[in-house]
C-alpha cells in the first residue's frame, strides 16, 4: 500500500468518526436534551462539554486526528502526485476544513464557552431560557451543517479510496 493509499484512509476512519460524533449530537444528544428544563439543559450541556474540553483523550485523538490526516493526505497526494491530478481531493479536504472544523472552531467553540460561563443559579429563569433559545438555536443549525458537510465529505474520501 502506498503512502496517499494509507493517507487516505486515515482521513476516511478519522472524517467518518467526527461525522458519526457529529451526527449523534444531531439526531440524539441535542434531541433528547430538548426535552429538560432549561436549567437542567443548560447543566447538562456544560457537563458534557467540559468533558471535551478537558481534552478527553480519545475525542482529542479522533478530532484532531481527523485534522491532521486530511492535511497529511493532502500534502502527500501533491508531493507524489501533483496538484493537476489530485485537486479533488484538495477540494474536499478544504470543505472539510472549513466546513467542519471552521464551524466547530468559529460557530460552536465560542457558543459552548459563553454557556459555560451561564451560572444558572445566579440568574433568573428569563435569562436562562432566553440564554438556552440563543444557544440552542445556533447551536443546532450550524450543527446540522456541519453533520451534512462532514458526511459528504466522508463519502466522497471513500469514494476517492475505493477508485483509488
Amino acid at each position: 500500500m502506498d503512502i496517499v493509499t494509507v493517507t487516505l484512509f486515515l482521513s476516511c476512519l478519522t472524517c467518518a468518526l467526527v461525522t458519526g460524533f457529529v451526527l449523534t449530537f444531531a439526531v440524539i444528544v441535542m434531541p433528547g436534551l430538548s426535552k429538560l428544563g432549561d436549567k437542567e439543559f443548560i447543566e447538562a450541556f456544560k457537563s458534557m462539554d467540559e468533558i471535551i474540553q478537558n481534552n478527553h483523550p480519545i475525542f482529542l485523538l479522533t478530532w484532531m486526528g481527523s485534522i491532521a490526516s486530511v492535511l497529511g493526505a493532502m500534502v502527500v497526494a501533491v508531493y507524489e502526485l501533483g496538484v493537476i491530478v489530485c485537486w479533488p481531493l484538495l477540494v474536499i479536504g478544504l470543505v472539510y476544513l472549513i466546513g467542519v472544523q471552521g464551524i466547530t472552531v468559529f460557530i460552536h467553540l465560542p457558543l459552548n464557552s459563553a454557556l459555560q460561563k451561564i451560572e444558572v443559579n445566579a440568574i433568573d429563569l428569563r435569562a436562562i431560557s432566553e440564554q438556552r433559545l440563543l444557544f440552542e438555536t445556533r447551536w443546532n443549525y450550524f450543527n446540522r451543517i456541519r453533520t451534512i458537510i462532514a458526511f459528504a465529505v466522508t463519502v466522497a474520501l471513500v469514494v476517492m479510496l475505493i477508485n483509488g
